[in-house]
């Protein structure tokens, strides 16, 4: 829409340089050479406007894009909301199963790692609702079989966890730019890993019927969901929070 003004300039100004040539009056170049300069002016300005709605229009993009992402990683949070909320649940419905079933080693392991998924889950909620978000209600929906079909069904949701659901999570809350999410994110995602491998521990002593050597105490990082078996250390590995503030697991 700009280029019709400009085009009007441009002749009016052209106009102007040529009648003088026209008259002959050759003796004042210099008068002659004004309106181009004026010209000149006169396209920069133009050209200079036409750059700003380039700006804008890149930062819109920018906009738009940065909201995206918000949008996709606060969707993100809500999901491993409603996923630690179950897993909390259904490791607490696990732990009961194992005690009936003589195996309180792993009752306890899963009470443990119970408490822990709900602090991920707190966590989550927190960001959320710092971000102005809905929290969704959940309610937990699983089956709960025999313990060893219980600990094959909780290494396949870890394993899914870690290998695929935090790390793509991750990602999109870095380029969200949102520091909150991928603190809570990655505190649930190092705590996972060692989930899996406390489990596959335990099912390893069902097959070898070793059951009763596994643990009976477990320490839980109340910031991060940290868990840590019979000791812990001055501090979180993973959060640094002291060891004076874990949560002690020794009983169902």
């Amino acid at each position: 829409m700009r280029k019709t003004p400009f085009l009007i300039v441009l002749a009016a100004m052209a106009s102007v340089v040529l009648l003088p040539s026209c008259g002959g009056n050759s003796g004042k170049n210099g008068e002659m050479q004004q309106p181009a300069a004026q010209l000149t002016d006169t396209a920069a300005m133009y050209n200079t406007e036409e750059n700003e709605d380039e700006e804008s229009e890149g930062k819109s993009s920018s906009v738009a894009n940065t909201k995206d992402a918000s949008t996709l990683d606060f969707e993100n949070l809500q999901a491993a909301f409603k996923g630690e909320t179950t897993a909390s649940a259904k490791y607490a419905a696990y732990s009961k199963k194992a005690e009936e079933e003589g195996m309180h080693e792993i009752a306890i392991l899963f009470k443990a790692a119970s408490a822990s998924e709900k602090i991920h889950a707190n966590n989550h909620r927190a960001v959320l609702e710092e971000g102005g978000q809905q929290v969704p209600v959940i309610k937990p929906e699983f089956s709960v079989k025999s313990t060893k079909e219980n600990l094959q069904d909780a290494i396949t949701g870890e394993g899914y966890e870690i290998s695929t659901m935090y790390p793509q999570f991750i990602t999109n809350a870095n380029t969200a730019g949102n520091q909150l999410s991928l603190l809570s994110l990655n505190y649930a995602y190092k705590t996972e890993k060692k989930h899996k491998v406390l489990y596959e521990k335990a099912l390893a002593a069902i097959d070898a019927n070793t059951v009763k050597t596994l643990p009976t105490v477990y320490y839980l990082c109340p910031t991060c969901g940290n868990t840590y078996e019979t000791n812990s250390p001055k501090r979180c590995g993973i959060s640094m929070t002291s060891s004076d503030k874990f949560i002690k697991i020794s009983n169902v």
